[in-house]
């Protein structure tokens, strides 16, 4: 296996990043979505196994004191092969100069984020259209 990181949006499969979603039970992205997000984002990673997408992240920041990491996927088959360590390590490589970096984890991640250098936060808030993801 050689996994290829990259940054670009150049010539990206919208339909495999749909797929790669979808392994993860992340059902509500469309493609769609998926290109309105990560053309948003104004740094993304993605991971290529040979010319196959197995893996992404996305952040959104201010460039100068704040980014909010999102969305480290990783095809159910890829899992557990080092490569979200890379994409996590090439998000924080991109985003090295701004002094605050967020995180928002799935349920039951949250062990890989501090192995990665994340800490819990003392305080965090967030505001959900859908109810039952407050949960």
């Amino acid at each position: 296996m050689n996994i290829l990181i990259t940054n670009t949006r150049e010539n990206v499969d919208w339909s495999r990043m749909k797929e790669i979603y979808h392994s993860v039970g992340w059902e509500k992205h469309d493609e769609e979505k998926i290109k309105k997000i990560f053309n948003l984002s104004n740094v993304i990673t993605i991971a290529y196994d040979e010319n196959k997408i197995v893996g992404f992240g996305r952040a959104i920041s201010d460039g100068i004191f704040n980014a909010a990491i999102y969305d480290i996927v990783i095809e159910d088959i890829y899992q557990y092969k080092g490569i979200g360590q890379r994409i996590i390590g090439d998000l924080l490589a991109q985003l090295k100069d701004i002094s605050c970096v967020h995180l928002v984890a799935t349920t039951g991640n949250e062990e890989f984020y501090h192995k990665v250098g994340f800490s819990k936060m003392k305080t965090g808030m967030a505001r959900y259209l859908n109810a039952t993801l407050t949960e």
